[in-house]
């Protein structure tokens, strides 16, 4: 995914950085390194935060910043760093710290999460809580994301909730659940010798969707998310709450610009797929900069 990223200028000494931070050799497991060996979270997560930031300066260099950011799960770390909160070496270091230690929590129990579309709100929870799965993803548009014991997760395959499609996801375990509890120890340890500074911008929480001012407060929040469910659709309201009219999705980009599309009416968006887009996206920013969503924090 970051091959045709690397002809950027700019990018492969931004990902040199970043594979510097994370102990990990990311150029070459975003170009070379096969499906098996990204899907490890200890890999994965460190490579999906080094390249939204890395897309990030290529889109933002020399032209005004964002108004809003918001990141989904493990991409709230890359948008604490561009709210200016983290710096970009202590985001990917904890990433890679966050990463390491839900690998091995997933390890420890089977678990696995699955994509529930469609069906009755109210139906697919109750559906979840009678299994004793967790909503992990709640993410708006008719989608939520089942998490628990990969037995319950059949059981939920097999018998759905009305008109809705469950869809095994190819993850490690069960993340945003109390079966991550021993990373949320692992990671807090790690943000206690961080300095967190309050966000330059607007900065929305996975939590509750709530726009964060204090630096301490969006570290403890990046901890302990690691076990509680991600709330995307209330970061979309927020969004809309707040006169959002514009969106870009970092690289690798394309599923929040797919859901937007459901939960945020009205809203352009762009995707940076790969480097083609990025003339679009920068003509989104030029359009879109200093939006309402901007000027309601400040």
């Amino acid at each position: 995914m970051l091959s045709p990223w690397l002809e950027v200028p700019g990018v492969a000494e931004h990902l040199a950085r970043s594979s510097e931070a994370a102990g990990l050799d990311l150029v070459a497991h975003g170009t070379t390194s096969d499906s098996e060996t990204i899907r490890d979270t200890a890999v994965a997560q460190p490579l999906l935060t080094a390249a939204a930031l890395a897309t990030a300066a290529a889109l933002l260099d020399g032209g005004p910043g964002p108004d809003l950011v918001a990141g989904h799960s493990v991409g709230e770390l890359p948008a604490a760093a561009l709210a200016g909160v983290l710096s970009e070496t202590d985001a990917v270091r904890l990433v890679a710290v966050r990463g390491a230690a839900m690998a091995r929590a997933a390890a420890a129990t089977p678990t696995g999460m699955s994509a529930v579309l469609g069906g009755d709100p109210e139906e697919v929870l109750a559906r979840l809580a009678e299994l004793e799965l967790t909503p992990a993803n709640v993410n708006g548009g008719g989608q939520v994301v089942a998490a628990g014991e990969l037995d319950a997760l059949a059981r939920l395959a097999e018998e759905p909730p009305t008109r809705a499609r469950v869809v095994p996801l190819q993850v490690a375990g069960a993340f945003h659940t109390r079966f991550m509890a021993p990373a949320v120890d692992e990671l807090a340890r790690a943000a206690a010798s961080t300095t967190a500074a309050d966000p330059a911008v607007t900065l929305l929480s996975n939590a509750d969707g709530a726009p964060v001012t204090r630096g301490a407060e969006v570290l403890e929040r990046l901890v302990a998310q690691v076990a509680n469910p991600v709330r995307w659709d209330l970061c979309c309201e927020q969004m809309l709450a707040l006169g959002v009219t514009g969106l870009v999705e970092l690289a690798p980009g394309g599923v929040l610009t797919g859901l937007a599309r459901r939960t945020l009416p009205g809203v352009e968006t762009v995707a940076l797929k790969s480097p083609d887009d990025l003339d679009a996206a920068r003509e989104l920013v030029r359009k879109h900069a200093g939006s309402p969503a901007g000027q309601e924090e400040k």
